[in-house]
């Protein structure tokens, strides 16, 4: 249950996101945390990991909302 404890403080790290290699760091630290959560999900079905998930989802896709608005090509 170590991936739901960090994945809680991740969720309650305030993030400063200042420069892009930040938003990237961030953006897969909380990806890696979403696969391994799904797959503690599929074996217990909990739903409170779901939700967990759920909001990790909301983080991830600010983070990355921002690095797409940074990074022209």
């Amino acid at each position: 249950m170590e991936v739901i404890s960090q994945a809680l403080e991740f969720e309650n790290r305030k993030l400063s996101l200042k420069s892009t290699n930040d938003r990237i760091l961030a953006s897969r630290e909380v990806k890696a945390l979403i696969l391994n959560l799904n797959e503690i999900y599929k074996v217990n079905n909990d739903q409170a990991i779901m939700d967990l998930m759920k909001r990790l989802t909301a983080i991830k896709r600010k983070v990355e909302s921002r690095l797409k608005s940074h990074i022209t090509i």
